[in-house]
């Protein structure tokens, strides 16, 4: 799983993150809730779902014009987390 910057603050001090044999995206982010409970409570809201501002990409595709968190995830495949950044 690859991380902006930003995030690295709340991932040990990491961008990339090693998952293994996780199955779908929510169980990533699920994996991750241990080790970074800061980092889940970035990324996703208190009823599970992404938070608005947060996407993610399974090899360049938004998961959420696909199955969402439920997309199914391969060996191999790349996690990307974007969150946006607003300001003035």
């Amino acid at each position: 799983m690859v991380l902006p910057q930003i995030l690295a603050d709340v991932a040990g001090g990491r961008t990339e993150l090693a998952l293994a044999d996780v199955g779908s995206v929510r169980a990533a982010l699920d994996s991750m809730a241990g080790p970074y409970p800061i980092l889940a409570r970035r990324l996703r809201d208190e009823t599970g779902r992404l938070r608005r501002y947060v996407n993610v990409y399974v090899d360049g595709e938004d998961v959420r014009r696909g199955d969402g968190l439920d997309t199914v995830l391969a060996d191999g495949q790349e996690i990307l987390v974007i969150q946006s950044v607003a300001g003035g």
